[in-house]
């Protein structure tokens, strides 16, 4: 189905939950809403649901429209954070409950059920009822229950985010292989970078209710409309500094300076913002381009195999990125270097004015 949004606007008493948002998702599209928590994602898949009606806007579907149109009239079908599952009822009886509510046959209902359970490797807990299921398994039997459905419409509310590292990856990677005939019209929310990049498709940023860009996720990823995408399409955030262009450099507030690249050349001279994702902020020093930026280090944040040096320069707070564990002192003044090609150049309003070509390095497994 194609899915329209026209001027939607959502307001609870003098709340604001989404404001102004208009988007077309296009007939079997997979699409991601990216945003941090409370930017609006579930209020919008709720009402491109039917769940709530909008304050104001329309909701169009393949040129119906369905504003405030109950989800019991509409071809939408919806999987939550949590495992809602009916717990009386066992795993089979879950995913055809749908099914039966549409009034199949016996023998088309079982055959979907079956193939769908299979789909999902849940094919051998179908007797079971879903407090004998694990997490992964209820979640597994909650996907299947939506998917049975054949809607043309699919709706998943960050549903992943309750499971376990291991989980959350199997699920991906299947979730991506299910989705690629194209079918049906997905719209998959979460908070995390990560599994916006992983899932692919195209990228709406949502922030404070807003949608601030949409388009292809790695086109979004790698030239971020402004500085409120440029955040929160990064983990950890991207780092930003003021700074002054002039014909030949980049200078910052303690006259750091670095040479223009490639991308920045011709740009005014004038006040900006740069902004450096924290994998492009490195304490080993990576090339011979790259420049060094003193700092304070202010934690060391271990996780696995990297650590997340987070420093102060000038008043403003930085986080470089390193493979390996490393405790540095705190208090310790160290450099950071950066290398000018990985540098992104805003404008003092926050518009993006210059990205790199093609930003190098890796990122959460992208190049």
């Amino acid at each position: 189905m194609t899915l329209q949004l026209d001027a939607i606007t959502k307001k609870a008493g003098s709340e604001t939950h989404v404001e102004g948002i208009s988007l077309t998702l296009e007939p079997g599209s997979f699409n991601v809403l990216l945003g941090r928590t409370l930017a609006g994602k579930t209020t919008l898949m709720r009402l491109m649901a039917g769940l709530e009606a909008p304050t104001s806007g329309r909701v169009v579907d393949n040129g119906r429209d369905v504003t405030g149109v109950s989800v019991r009239r509409r071809d939408v079908a919806m999987v939550y954070q949590q495992f809602i599952n009916y717990p009386s009822l066992t795993v089979y009886d879950n995913i055809a409950s749908p099914l039966r509510r549409q009034g199949l046959d016996r023998a088309e209902i079982d055959r979907r059920v079956r193939e769908t359970a299979s789909m999902l490797h849940i094919e051998g807990l179908l007797d079971r009822l879903p407090a004998q299921l694990s997490g992964g398994q209820q979640q597994r039997t909650a996907i299947a229950r939506a998917l049975v459905k054949r809607a043309g419409l699919l709706l998943l509310d960050e549903p992943l985010v309750n499971l376990d590292y291991k989980l959350r990856e199997e699920l991906r990677e299947e979730l991506r292989e299910l989705f690629r005939d194209g079918g049906t019209t997905v719209v998959y929310a979460t908070t995390e970078p990560t599994e916006a990049l992983v899932m692919g498709g195209s990228t709406a940023v949502l922030h404070e209710g807003r949608l601030v860009q949409f388009g292809p996720t790695l086109e979004v990823y790698s030239r971020p409309a402004s500085t409120v995408v440029g955040a929160v399409f990064s983990d950890p955030p991207m780092n930003f500094l003021d700074a002054v262009l002039s014909d030949d450099r980049v200078t910052l507030a303690d006259g750091t300076h670095l040479p223009l690249a490639a991308h920045d050349r011709g740009l005014p001279p004038g006040p900006c913002r740069i902004g450096v994702r924290a994998n492009h902020l490195s304490i080993a020093r990576r090339s011979e381009l790259d420049v060094a930026i003193q700092a304070r280090v202010e934690l060391s944040e271990i996780s696995g195999s990297e650590t997340f040096v987070h420093v102060v320069h000038q008043g403003t707070g930085l986080v470089a990125q390193e493979d390996g564990v490393h405790n540095h002192p705190i208090g310790e003044t160290i450099a950071v270097h950066v290398d000018p090609a990985r540098v992104f150049v805003f404008a003092p309003d926050g518009r993006l004015i210059a990205a790199p070509t093609r930003e190098p390095g890796r990122l959460m497994g992208v190049a």
